[in-house]
């Protein structure tokens, strides 16, 4: 014990960490323990290496930034259309496609105390972020005839939590042998000030270490391998709080296996260029997206001869990888990214600090840093009221009460686009359950108000 408890406090020593030195030679006997230990799991000298290296640097307007090619699904004729779709549903119904949504974080950012996956976005049927993804798998699997895997990658701030609603939930009507729950990795938080940061509990605050950790934790826990055991294909991708995302999309499907290369990536048309969405490009002759906060301006609002804008893809986190490629590329050594943000902790005294502005840093992994191990990607532009509403804010733009009025809107265009009279929907908030209508299907004029939400 007292070994130990040297050998951290040296470890600290080293990087000036001296607040917690102060607090193992204070602490009783077992909690004292508890910390020396963390502090010998942490490899101190990779993150403050990793720190002095990452300095929020911006991407400068280099001529290795460049359009990257698309493909636009409107612009495909119908019976193109159905041949994708087709032939996603041939995957489908083979049981080549996993799917995994990365829900690592909390709600705290809209007010809300808890895993973002069960968020309740004001719909009328109360339902969570969780549970329409979900019912939107399972309305696949049950019209392929094969239940679709289901991988819901958690922190370490909320995996206890998620796990406790999805079982509470009983997995919403999913098998749970067929839904596996895992933990991404985390990082030590740093303060401005170069200090560790104390978690609620007196030990080191940790951090997700990014969704760029995806594949390592799914090797690390063993999901890779259930996916391997099971002969996935192909793995679809989402972040959790799109309210519109389609699961495990056949047409998407279709148009990643017709052209075949590792990854593929669904895009939409941003609004202008200062939206706070990612975009994709080519960045030294490899597909890349740069992050909205990594953007200068001329490259943001760069514009055609015909002034449309050059950099219009709008990344939205929906991906389709190869499953060889996330086995060959499971221990990648992708790049760090630091971000500055508004971290609760405990001070030296133990009395909590809630900063009213960025006091921290972490350190996170970019899913998006594994496109460049490939030459091409397929990139599929969608239309963003039909795919993607986020939960991003707690008000206005990307909130739930934006997301709440897409997945409505969508809902009644896809009644009034089945024959219902619109003078019927007049004054309503109308929504239809993922286990009836995936994407708009299996509707009429008849009987269509037996499925819905009011």
């Amino acid at each position: 014990m007292e070994q130990r408890t040297r050998t951290a406090e040296d470890k600290l020593r080293t990087y000036n960490q001296m607040h917690l030195i102060e607090r193992l030679q204070r602490l009783p006997e077992d909690e004292r323990y508890k910390l020396a230990e963390q502090v010998d799991h942490i490899a101190l000298d990779q993150l403050f290496k990793l720190l002095e290296e990452q300095k929020l640097a911006e991407v400068s307007a280099e001529a290795s930034i460049k359009p990257i090619a698309y493909e636009s699904w409107e612009k495909f004729e119908k019976q193109e259309q159905q041949a994708f779709t087709d032939r996603g549903w041939e995957l489908l119904r083979r049981g080549g496609v996993g799917a995994i949504v990365v829900a690592g974080g909390n709600g705290s950012r809209l007010g809300y105390d808890g895993p973002k996956g069960t968020l309740d976005i004001g719909l009328p049927s109360g339902k969570s972020l969780f549970q329409l993804q979900a019912e939107r798998l399972l309305h696949l699997s049950r019209d392929a005839g094969k239940i679709i895997p289901w991988y819901v990658m958690t922190s370490e701030d909320n995996h206890e939590a998620t796990t406790a609603f999805l079982q509470a939930s009983d997995y919403f009507g999913y098998p749970a042998e067929d839904c596996f729950i895992f933990q991404q990795n985390s990082m030590p938080a740093v303060g401005h000030d170069g200090q560790l940061l104390l978690s609620m509990d007196g030990g080191i605050k940790l951090a997700p270490s990014g969704h760029g950790d995806c594949f390592a934790s799914l090797k690390r826990t063993g999901a890779l391998g259930d996916m391997k055991r099971r002969g996935l294909d192909w793995l679809f991708y989402c972040n959790v709080d799109n309210a519109l995302v389609k699961m495990a999309d056949p047409a998407f499907i279709g148009v990643a296996a017709y052209y075949n290369r590792d990854i593929a990536a669904k895009v939409v048309e941003k609004t202008d260029g200062q939206e706070k969405i990612g975009i994709m490009c080519e960045r030294n002759g490899r597909p890349a997206v740069l992050e909205y906060n990594e953007i200068p301006d001329e490259i943001s609002n760069a514009r055609s001869k015909e002034g449309h804008l050059l950099y219009h893809l709008g990344h939205i986190s929906i991906l389709l990888f190869k499953l060889d490629f996330i086995d060959k590329h499971a221990d990648a050594d992708i790049p760090y990214h630091m971000a500055s943000k508004k971290m609760d902790h405990l001070d030296a005294k133990d009395q909590l600090i809630e900063p009213d502005k960025p006091n921290a840093y972490k350190l996170e992994r970019f899913i998006f840093d594994f496109f460049p191990f490939t030459e091409l990607i397929t990139v599929l532009k969608v239309e963003r009221h039909e795919e993607f509403a986020p939960v991003k804010n707690k008000a206005g733009v990307d909130s739930p009460g934006s997301a709440r009025r897409l997945v409505l809107s969508l809902h009644r265009k896809w009644l009034i686009e089945a024959g219902v009279p619109p003078e019927k929907l007049k004054g309503r908030d109308i929504e239809l359950s993922p286990l009836q209508s995936y994407g708009g299907e299996d509707l009429s004029s008849e009987g269509w108000e037996s499925g819905m939400n009011r």
